[in-house]
């Protein structure tokens, strides 16, 4: 199944990584992918993807090469339907959207109804491609603010974001009933997404008060204290890894060095990461040199939080 995905512009890259929980990203421009898609049933677990469509056709940026598409197609629609055009900043279409809309319009067969249509229509205009497609899901994305860390039971300043936890872990690529880890599972971030698409979250943590915070906050995980530099798992047990690396001088005097911490709490990840799969490891500081010693870095991004913290994210493969 071949999907076009408007992408969020949070982040250049994290989206196109996230979509590879659903499949094989064939083709990329800003905010947009086609997709051959293998894994439709994932769809839902997408944080990063505003809108799915069934990709229908793509042509040149320009008015003549999307008049011809939308007459190659001939399109004829079941019911009522919708036709929207989104242009991506720096599209080279420079026809405006109101008459792309109403050339679709004219153009595709069946009754239009703007408001709730039996089906909708979309172009997705980027850069110097024109994707077309018919609209198969929204993602709601309202749920992750519902999921704001304040309004948790338990509360920690500083911890990452749900709609980003949930990228992580879908980059982490656990699928439903897989095990996935958060050796460093602060207030249970992390494991809670992992719960909410059907996997098993564990998590653990040195610090007792960390623990029972998470335990209030998703009452379906598992969580244990553990030295993260000697967990107390067997070898190639854990399907999935996804986890915010602590920083700080407290963790350094705790560990004798962040050096030393990550790159044993990294050897420890690789220990209990099953064969072929993935690590997704967020820290403040780049370890890509620590990293790259231990695992295979598959990928890594950098995002500026704000202007004395930069997070960066390792995706590294065992």
């Amino acid at each position: 199944m071949k999907l076009i995905a408007e992408l969020s512009g949070e982040h250049p890259g994290l989206p196109f990584a996230e979509l590879e929980l659903i499949g094989r990203v064939v083709e990329r421009r800003p905010q947009v992918a086609v997709v051959d898609c293998r894994f439709p049933g994932e769809i839902d677990r997408l944080s990063l993807t505003h809108a799915v469509l069934e990709y229908l056709g793509e042509c040149e940026a320009d008015y003549g090469s999307f008049t011809d598409l939308l007459r190659d197609l001939a399109m004829s629609a079941d019911g009522t339907y919708a036709a929207r055009v989104k242009k991506i900043e720096g599209s080279a279409l420079a026809a405006p959207v109101p008459e792309l809309e109403r050339l679709m319009g004219s153009l595709i067969l069946g009754k239009v109804r703007l408001i709730d249509p039996d089906s909708e229509y979309r172009a997705v205009c980027s850069g110097d491609r024109c994707y077309l497609g018919r609209l198969v899901r929204r993602i709601d994305r309202g749920s992750y603010e519902i999921r704001r860390p304040g309004s948790r039971a338990f509360f920690h300043p500083g911890v990452m974001m749900p709609r980003m936890a949930r990228a992580l872990v879908n980059i982490s690529l656990v699928r439903r009933g897989e095990v996935l880890l958060d050796p460093f599972c602060g207030t249970g971030g992390m494991v809670l997404e992992a719960e909410l698409v059907g996997a098993q979250g564990i998590g653990s943590d040195i610090d007792p008060f960390m623990v029972s915070g998470s335990r209030r906050n998703v009452p379906e995980g598992f969580f244990f204290r553990a030295n993260a530099t000697a967990l107390p798992l067997r070898n190639s047990s854990i399907h999935a890894v996804a986890t915010d690396l602590p920083y700080g001088q407290s963790v350094s005097i705790a560990a004798g060095s962040l050096d030393i911490l990550y790159t044993e709490a990294l050897e420890e990840i690789r220990r209990v990461l099953m064969p072929g799969r993935r690590a997704v490891v967020v820290t403040h500081r780049d370890i890509s040199r620590h990293a790259g010693d231990v695992m295979e870095i598959v990928a890594s991004y950098s995002q500026r939080v704000h202007r004395s913290l930069t997070r960066r994210m390792l995706v590294l493969g065992k």
